[in-house]
């Protein structure tokens, strides 16, 4: 079988689905083609240099790129700006020339998946779609939205009925959580019956607790690395420096608990416009962006993952090594805390101290890390997603 997945960038390096979902389905025996712009990832928050520092010239993938890279073939392609949206230079010849039998775009809205609803019939694939927006980062989801803002309106006309039209193209629409499901349905006009939830996943390859002496070994020598003692606690974020991610309320957290006297530091991996603030913690360490095979080994030397704001899937690595997991109490996608973290009272550092303290106690950490690494193993692999999905490409197609 033959996929092509599409998407704005390709995150090289790092740990996304662009990442994963092709090499995994390439591993179990698809034909994949993984077609992207020659885009940095994050360009459209402006994020990119800062967030991706010394790895923002080797994310982007040049037009004319044909690049083996995990099993599957990596393709680069020109983009354009149509009415203010990002589209494929010549989408329609690539696919011709590969003659996919599935095209999986990781859009659910946008130019890449709308000109390949126009396609799927003339070339006869399977077109599947993936929402990963979530309430919390999409403004129009938020409560106490008056029904007459005009900003529905022009939802209504830039998403939703784009949203639809692709959505009678495409067999299945993948949400990676409940509140997607919603976002997508509501605002970018998938229909319901086409939307299945499969979280985003997890390379348990990579990302594993300390599960033998060397593994022990290394969580000694990399906090002794760090300056950190054998009593301290470490809360790790990994993650962009933002005011929208504030990792400064976690830093302001920890500095409390020592000044109360608590062994505790925290660990921040990542880079943005906060990374000065941080820094000006006596008990904060921050390092700087890491690609995704450099981070196991510092979530294994960390205690607790911490993510004050918006919920990240850095929060399902962190769990897979081990590590219970504080968020805060407006999280939609509850199934990655289930039973392996706790929630604080959003923007609250007091409450967020008190989320700590809960788990100052080794034993409580280890009861939710556990769980917390099982659950991730049983349930988030992308091994498993890649099977689901790849199950219902076949399923899509007519019988051979």
């Amino acid at each position: 079988m033959k996929v092509a997945i599409l998407s704005y960038t390709f995150p090289r390096g790092m740990g996304y689905i662009g990442n994963m979902l092709p090499k995994y389905l390439a591993r179990f025996g698809a034909d994949v083609h993984y077609i992207t712009m020659d885009l940095p990832h994050y360009f459209q928050s402006g994020m990119s240099a800062s967030s991706y520092g010394q790895f923002s010239g080797t994310d982007v993938v040049k037009p004319g790129t044909v690049e083996s890279v995990d099993g599957y073939t990596l393709h680069g392609l020109a983009h354009r700006s149509r009415l203010g949206q990002m589209g494929y230079v010549g989408l329609a010849d690539k696919l011709a020339s590969i003659r996919p039998d599935v095209v999986h775009s990781l859009l659910a809205i946008g130019w890449p998946p709308l000109e390949a609803a126009f396609l799927s019939r003339r070339q006869g694939f399977r077109l599947f779609t993936a929402n990963h927006t979530t309430a919390s980062v999409f403004p129009l989801a938020q409560p106490g939205r008056p029904s007459l803002d005009p900003a529905l309106a022009r939802n209504l006309v830039t998403r939703y009925l784009p949203g639809r039209f692709i959505s009678l193209h495409t067999t299945k629409c993948y949400a990676a959580t409940r509140d997607c499901a919603d976002v997508a349905i509501r605002f970018f006009g998938v229909e319901r019956e086409k939307v299945d939830i499969i979280p985003l996943g997890v390379d348990t390859d990579l990302f594993h607790p300390v599960r033998s002496e060397a593994d022990a070994a290394a969580r000694r020598e990399t906090r002794a690395r760090l300056g950190i003692g054998e009593a301290d606690v470490v809360c790790v974020y990994t993650g962009q420096f933002t005011e929208a991610k504030n990792p400064a309320l976690l830093a302001q957290a920890v500095d409390k608990l020592d000044r109360k006297g608590v062994s505790i530091k925290g660990l921040f991996i990542g880079n943005g416009p906060q990374a000065e603030q941080l820094r000006g913690f006596r008990s904060a360490i921050v390092l700087g962006f890491m690609q995704n095979r450099e981070l196991p080994e510092y979530y294994r030397a960390g205690d607790i993952g911490v993510w004050p704001t918006q919920e990240s899937t850095s929060m399902l690595d962190a769990a897979a090594c081990g590590l219970p997991i504080v968020v805060n109490d407006t999280l939609q996608a509850v199934e990655r805390i289930d039973g392996n973290g706790i929630t604080y009272r959003l923007g609250d550092v007091d409450s967020l101290v008190a989320a700590i303290e809960r788990l100052l106690a080794p034993a409580q950490r280890t009861q939710l890390g556990d769980t917390g690494a099982r659950r991730m193993s049983e349930h988030f692999s992308w091994a498993d997603l890649a099977r689901r999905r790849l199950a219902d490409f076949e399923a899509s197609l007519p019988a051979r």
